[in-house]
């Protein structure tokens, strides 16, 4: 039976540098993990959902695209685009909005996934 690898990184703050390092965790993950199983979610609440405003996101947005292609999902807090009067529309495409956050982190982790703070 083959290892499935299930992880969850997540990203609250709204810092170049950790974003940054959180695609760079992923991009080397892959690298390590090829030709495995994987389930992987970059999940964005609090301040961090800012990351993904398509206006600011520029030197990362093709590392996003990328990750995006390897069926790496993207995962943005509705309730934290509403605090800091962002749309779905204004992020870069293929994120997927979650209605709360911490509630799918929650989820993510009962179902196995490993908890991952860059």
């Amino acid at each position: 039976m083959r290892m499935i690898y299930r992880a969850v990184f997540h990203t609250n703050s709204h810092d170049l540098s950790v974003f940054s390092r959180g695609l760079s965790n992923v991009v080397n993950l892959l690298k390590a993990i090829c030709g495995e199983h994987y389930d992987l979610v970059l999940l964005f609440n609090g301040p961090g959902v800012k990351l993904l405003y398509r206006q600011d996101c520029g030197d990362h947005t093709e590392v996003i695209q990328t990750l995006q292609q390897a069926r790496v999902s993207f995962k943005v807090c509705q309730n934290s685009l509403n605090m800091f009067g962002l749309t779905a529309e204004e992020l870069v495409a293929g994120c997927e909005i979650v209605p709360a956050g911490i509630v799918a982190l929650i989820e993510l982790q009962h179902n196995g996934y490993a908890y991952i703070k860059p």
